[in-house]
């Protein structure tokens, strides 16, 4: 069996970044295909932002590379430096204390199910003639699901209070705009959240406690 280093408290960025593989590749990647985006000529940077969206017309005709190259672009590259932070806040402690297998997991399926679910009231309202039809080719890309999946399971983490304090924000933060006339994008950020929330049995028998993804055995 491989056996991988424990954190080094000499040197905590190192040791956070490997603590967190899964969570860090992911950033790099955002940030890679951020300054694509920055540096692409006039229209090519629109064009981009299309062909890896997740909308109804990438959905339908390449189902799998729109859902797997959503995941990997943000559509406003000034917004990278906030993203970075929620993923330090959110991504990484659940992967540390998870496990990248299970973190990946949970975040993999909210935003397959919050895209899938909230494109499809998108559909059905464009058949209802309740939305143009000009949304089949809206850009919907980010990693915001991923996000919010992640602000759902880490309630389990925290202990009482709390963890009631907590989920009644979060609660908050995604709900309420669906109660004040919330668009297709705030439904998949609830379901999302209700991802998150509904994966309580992937951490069970897992201490509360941060613990690295790697450990070393010593002589």
């Amino acid at each position: 069996m491989i056996e991988h280093p424990e954190p080094e408290p000499s040197r905590p960025l190192r040791s956070w970044i490997r603590s967190s593989p899964g969570t860090h590749i992911w950033l790099l990647i955002i940030a890679i295909t951020s300054i694509v985006v920055v540096i692409a000529p006039d229209r090519v940077d629109h064009i981009l932002l299309h062909r890896n969206s997740s909308n109804i017309h990438q959905l339908v005709k390449y189902p799998v590379r729109a859902l797997l190259s959503s995941a990997f672009w943000i559509e406003n590259p000034a917004s990278l430096a906030l993203y970075a932070v929620l993923f330090e806040l959110f991504q990484a402690p659940v992967e540390r204390w998870l496990g990248t297998l299970r973190w990946l997991l949970i975040v993999a399926t909210a935003h397959i199910v919050a895209t899938l679910v909230s494109q499809k009231v998108l559909l059905m309202a464009i058949q209802d003639h309740r939305a143009p039809r000009t949304m089949t080719h809206v850009v919907d890309i980010g990693v915001s699901y991923g996000i919010a999946a992640a602000v759902g399971v880490l309630t389990y983490r925290l202990p009482s209070p709390w963890r009631w304090l907590y989920l009644a924000g979060a609660v908050a933060f995604f709900g309420l705009p669906l109660l004040t006339g919330g668009t297709f994008t705030d439904l998949g950020h609830a379901i999302a959240l209700s991802v998150g929330l509904l994966a309580w049995p992937l951490t069970r028998h897992v201490s509360r406690e941060t613990r690295p993804l790697f450990h070393v055995k010593r002589d």
